[in-house]
Parts: C-alpha cells; sequence; structure tokens
C-alpha cells in the first residue's frame, strides 16, 4: 500500500479544459473537429508536396516541415486531453509528463526557427531570383530543416530535464490541459528565481532572433518591391510573401502573449487561451491559408481530385 501510495504521489494532475456541462461537452467536440481538420489539412499538404514533382522545390521542402511540425504538434497535446476527458481521468504520469514538455517545447521552438528560416527563402526569391537556385539550394533547405530540429530538441531536453529534477510540491495539479513549462514550473518547491530568470531569457532570444530575421528580411523584400516598376511583379510578391507573413504573424503573436508577459501578469485561464491558439488554431489555420492563397498548391489538389474523379 505504501509503494503504490508513493507510485501515486509521482503522476501529475491536469485540471484540462472542459467540466461535465453541455456547454463544455459542445466546446470539447468543436475543440475535436478543429483536431481532425488540421490532421487532414497538414497531412494533405504533406501528401500534395510529395506527389507533385512541381512542388519539389526548397521552398516546399520547408512548406513540408512545417506541415509536419504542426502534424506533430498537435497531436501531443489533444489526443491526452481528450482521452481524459472521455474516461474522467485526469492524470498523466511523471515520464508521460516529461515526454509531453519535451516534444512540444521542441516542435515549438523548431517552428520559430523555421518560419524565420522560410522568411529568408522568400528574400531571396524576390531580392535575389537569378540566384536563388545557388543561394537555397536543396542542400540549403535540408539544412535549414536539420538546424531547426536539432537546437529546438538540445534546448527542449536542456529544459525538460532541469525542470523534471526539481522537487514539486503539494498535490502535483497542473492548472493546464497538458506539460506546459510555465504551469509545471509553478509546482516546483524552493527558490528557483535564478533558472526562471535562465528560462525567461532563453525563451526570448528563441522568440526575438527569429522575429529579428523575419523583420530584416521582409524589409529588405519591402524595399525591392518599392523599387519594382511593374504592377503585376509588385502582385506576385506581395501573393508569394502573404501567406508566410499570416503565419508569421499568428505564431509569433501568439508566442508572445503566452510565454514573453511577466508572470505577475499571467492568470491559469490566459494562459489556456494563449495555449489554445498556437497550439490548435494554429496549426488548423497554417494549411488552409498556405492551400488557398497558393497557386501551385491549389494546382496539385485540383490535378489529384481530376485523378480521382478519372480513375
Amino acid at each position: 500500500m505504501w509503494w503504490w501510495n508513493q507510485t501515486s504521489l509521482e503522476d501529475f494532475i491536469l485540471q484540462g479544459l472542459f467540466d461535465n456541462s453541455f456547454s463544455h461537452f459542445c466546446l470539447f467536440l468543436l475543440i475535436m473537429l478543429v483536431f481532425l481538420t488540421a490532421l487532414s489539412g497538414n497531412g494533405l499538404t504533406i501528401l500534395l508536396i510529395c506527389s507533385d514533382p512541381h512542388l519539389h522545390t526548397p521552398m516546399y521542402f520547408l512548406l513540408r516541415q512545417l506541415s509536419l511540425m504542426d502534424l506533430m504538434h498537435i497531436s501531443t497535446t489533444i489526443p491526452k486531453m481528450a482521452s481524459n476527458y472521455l474516461s474522467g481521468k485526469k492524470s498523466i504520469s511523471f515520464v508521460g509528463c516529461a515526454t509531453q514538455h519535451f516534444l512540444y517545447l521542441s516542435l515549438g521552438g523548431a517552428e520559430s526557427l523555421l518560419l524565420a528560416l522560410m522568411s529568408y527563402d522568400r528574400y531571396v526569391a524576390i531580392c535575389h531570383p537569378l540566384r536563388y537556385t545557388v543561394l537555397m539550394s536543396r542542400r540549403v533547405g535540408v539544412m535549414m530543416a536539420v538546424m531547426s530540429w536539432l537546437s529546438a530538441s538540445v534546448n527542449s531536453l536542456i529544459h525538460t530535464a532541469i525542470l523534471m529534477s526539481f522537487p514539486f510540491c503539494g498535490l502535483r495539479i497542473i492548472h493546464h490541459f497538458y506539460c506546459e513549462f510555465p504551469a509545471v514550473l509553478k509546482l516546483v518547491c524552493g527558490d528557483i528565481t535564478v533558472y526562471e530568470n535562465t528560462a525567461y531569457v532563453s525563451t526570448v532570444i528563441l522568440l526575438l532572433l527569429p522575429i529579428i530575421l523575419v523583420s530584416t528580411s521582409y524589409g529588405f523584400i519591402l524595399h525591392s518591391v518599392i523599387q519594382m516598376r511593374s504592377a503585376g511583379s509588385k502582385k506576385n510578391a506581395f501573393a508569394t510573401c502573404s501567406s508566410h507573413l499570416i503565419v508569421v504573424s499568428l505564431w509569433y503573436g501568439a508566442c508572445i502573449f503566452s510565454y514573453m508577459r511577466p508572470r505577475s501578469q499571467r492568470t491559469p485561464l490566459q494562459d489556456k487561451v494563449g495555449s489554445v491558439f498556437y497550439s490548435i488554431i494554429t496549426p488548423t489555420l497554417n494549411p488552409l491559408i498556405y492551400t488557398l492563397r497558393n497557386k501551385d498548391v491549389a494546382k496539385a489538389l485540383k490535378k489529384i481530385l481530376r485523378r480521382d474523379l478519372v480513375t
């Protein structure tokens, strides 16, 4: 009996998003619909890019990586949240919490870096179109993807290892629907001011450096577009960048709201709203934005639909 109690204390309790009311059940169904939309949208984007030879370019290779990150990101949190809600259980094991924390932090960091590197791809395409195949070769695209995945994973591994090594107080109730870093950090016993400040600086750097790169790239792009004499060229340039710019604004805006506010101004409700936006809404909107606003992806989709109708 003593052993069972000790084992139970190692588990965390996820407060979740919903209670047992009918209105919250409807919200749960809505979240699941959004989840399925995100899965199908990102999965379809990956399928289209892999199946159409015209989309085998560095730009679409990076877009495929973005869709894969979104697909994994939303699959890291929503299935556990749905399982807990439907079963009535709210627990998550220590190992499960650590794994979830590592995955969501890795994927979020990788997406922040990848979006910044994608802005460089757009800069080269518009400002140096004749040198695009040299400056943005397939090898460069692969290196960008590897750098995003690897650097974010190392950063996440370090933070997860340090965070989960601290002693935790009380009932270990996480006021969130998954093991998010700030929510888990609140359960730590003792004075962790130094680590908390270090983690905050690390988060700021991981967000600000990509934002600076994106701002610089689009500054040069805007300067080049202004100098274009053809109205058609300007329209094509804006059409090329608009999808990426919308996705960047949604992602970084939600991340800044969630992670760069002072701790004194944070509330569990605000943290949940911010997390729902960047972990559920954004991965759902990304494939819709790229598919609906991108002519090449739309053509690939039409081609597959026609092929299915013929067969």
